[in-house]
């Protein structure tokens, strides 16, 4: 790792006060950088995810995506906890957390629609962040790349019934507009140009040729990581100074589910003898949100200025610094993740004999 990635951790905790302040001290910048969005989803903040994961789609090689199914496990264990587990673990933390512990603490009228927005934002499984987390942890690309696909489609057909059931309406208004271009913006552009870019380098520079540039482009990929984490945080900086009782209340149940649903599937992949490449990915996709999606529909459902929409704020404002503490898990624990590998293979050659 350079001493850039080394110190990713400190760059991030100057982003996030920078962010802030600025926010706070110059928020006419920010609500003019805000206001260049359509059906929710802001341009600039696409570009700067573009220079995210464009890196990362550079290395995957669509001729080799048939051998995805070689890790059915691993998607196995991520479909369980994105579908199954997240969407339902996070109603209960936020009725025990936001109905309950905390309820004293917080604005009363606004207990259910936070409660809301908590299981809004756990109902979308993160699209385009995911391939930066992967790349941190060596993920394989192409289980990564093929996990988000699934997703995606799932979420089309899903996301509305769940968060119907879990909120106890007969029609939920999906942000049809939003879900369809973050897909386009975030999976399928993205896709195209780095694959354009990939075969036009290995026919003409071959494999070094891809490796110079992967060179290059991997600190511009981290720099635009810093720059999303200082808007994110400048657009919300108002609200965090405004509102920070609350907001270090609702960050709770967020937190904890972040760990529950990472350390689950984490788990679940060691048990089931899945890779460690397949098992750092599996558990990021398992535990962060599609948050475009999540503040669109809240929006949509509760107003602006709702306590839905203020609750799927603040799983952006943690979600980068979060995941980054998964990664860092993920990456310390490899050797006890291959250590349990090593052990099953050990026992199956035994029963053999």
């Amino acid at each position: 790792m350079s001493v850039f990635e080394r110190y990713l951790t400190l760059w991030v905790a100057l982003c996030i006060v920078v962010g802030i302040a600025l926010g706070h001290f110059m928020p006419g910048v920010f609500q003019a950088i805000g206001l260049a969005e359509y059906a929710n989803v802001n341009i600039p903040m696409a570009v700067l995810i573009w220079l995210m994961i464009i890196p990362m789609l550079l290395r995957i090689d669509f001729g080799s995506l048939h051998e995805v199914g070689a890790y059915w496990r691993g998607i196995g264990v991520t479909l369980f906890i994105n579908w199954a587990v997240k969407p339902f673990s996070m109603a209960l933390l936020g009725w025990l957390f936001i109905g309950w512990l905390f309820r004293p603490y917080l604005p009363a009228v606004q207990i259910d629609s936070y409660i809301a927005g908590l299981i809004i934002l756990a109902a979308a499984p993160c699209t385009a962040m995911v391939f930066v987390w992967s790349n941190l942890t060596k993920g394989e690309p192409h289980f990564t790349l093929s996990q988000v696909a699934l997703n995606d489609a799932i979420m089309v057909v899903a996301f509305a019934p769940i968060v119907g059931l879990l909120l106890g309406l007969s029609a939920i208004t999906v942000p049809w507009n939003t879900l369809i271009l973050s897909v386009v913006l975030y999976i399928i552009v993205p896709v195209i140009i780095a694959q354009f870019v990939r075969r036009q380098l290995l026919a003409n520079g071959g494999k070094a040729g891809l490796d110079r540039l992967l060179g290059l482009l991997q600190p511009l990929s981290l720099v635009a990581l810093l720059a999303t984490l200082v808007m994110l945080f400048g657009f919300q900086g108002e609200q965090i100074i405004a509102q920070p009782l609350v907001i270090a209340l609702l960050a709770v149940p967020i937190l904890i589910q972040v760990y529950f649903n990472s350390g689950l599937a984490y788990i679940l992949n060691r048990i089931s003898g899945e890779q460690h490449c397949v098992a750092g990915p599996s558990a990021l996709i398992g535990a962060s949100n599609f948050f475009e999606l999540a503040v669109a529909a809240a929006i949509s459902l509760f107003g602006f200025n709702s306590g839905a929409a203020l609750a799927t704020v603040v799983g952006v404002l943690i979600e980068v610094p979060v995941m980054l503490s998964v990664v860092w898990i993920v990456n310390r624990s490899k050797n006890w993740y291959e250590r349990g590998a090593a052990v099953r293979n050990l026992q199956k050659a035994e029963r053999t004999v």
